[in-house]
């Protein structure tokens, strides 16, 4: 099975904590050079100076912006392709805030919108040129298993997302002509700062103690435990990589056997 990215660049958001590092360290260890983006300076810092260097002359770099500033945004990345095309995007930003969806406002909704779906549409305009000059790319999002079932109290969350999916699932058909790919990996319970979010949610909601959520959170997974951000990450690095060219247009979940539906 190939799974060789020397020679592919790789962009990756989220890069400098939880899902979004973890999946930077395995498309490194793939042979990728990766470019980490997120907000802020120090920890994407911390983050590249943890990434592996599987061959000589591998170069990582990382990229200071914010999703939701959409022009700075795309200035960053069009100087960034000027140097060497983006072959892997991996789309992957933090969640918007808990609570029912007819108590959200506009805004909340409009904030999430601007900062997941327009955001990744920024991007992926700005690298789309070098994927079709390469007649290669590889595009993830990293969503949500809400797109199969909605979570409680994530209604912002479960709305987004939804639109997310389906904006991965017509580009799919758009782009599959060009030798690129997109797909969606949608997490279950995975440790990362998301799912401390989600239970402090609960416990407030609630007024149980964190590990009593934490129990009925995990009676939902056959698997009877939280995913790792790796193992998350290792099905990234696979539709990232060369073996898995005939993969266009899913949604795949990582999530122990939690989602009900097929």
């Amino acid at each position: 099975m190939n799974l060789d990215l020397e020679g592919r660049h790789a962009l990756v958001c989220g890069g400098s904590q939880g899902i979004g590092q973890a999946a930077a360290v395995e498309l490194a260890l793939l042979g990728a050079d990766v470019t980490l983006l997120a907000r802020s300076t120090g920890p994407l810092e911390a983050a590249l100076a943890a990434l592996p260097k599987a061959r000589p002359g591998q170069v990582h770099a990382t990229l200071a912006a914010d999703m939701a500033d959409h022009a700075t945004l795309r200035a960053a990345v069009d100087a960034l392709v000027a140097t060497r095309p983006v072959h892997v995007l991996v789309n992957n930003t933090g969640g918007p805030p808990g609570g029912p969806a007819h108590a959200a406002s506009p805004a909340d909704y409009l904030a999430a919108f601007n900062q997941h779906l327009l955001g990744a549409q920024t991007l992926l305009q700005g690298v789309l040129p070098g994927m079709k000059a390469a007649g290669w790319g590889r595009i993830i999002n990293v969503v949500s298993t809400s797109v199969k079932e909605p979570i409680r109290n994530l209604g912002v969350s479960n709305t987004i997302r939804g639109a997310t999916a389906s904006w991965a699932k017509t580009l799919a058909g758009e782009l599959g002509a060009s030798g690129i790919t997109v797909n969606n990996v949608l997490p279950g319970y995975t440790q990362t700062q998301r799912l401390e979010q989600i239970v402090a949610d609960r416990v407030r909601a609630s007024g149980k103690p964190a590990a009593e959520v934490e129990q009925a959170m995990l009676a939902s997974v056959p698997a009877g435990r939280f995913a790792r951000p790796a193992e998350v990450a290792a099905a990234i690095a696979f539709l990232a990589s060369p073996a898995a060219a005939y993969v266009n247009g899913i949604n795949l979940p990582v999530d122990g056997g939690r989602t009900q539906s097929l």
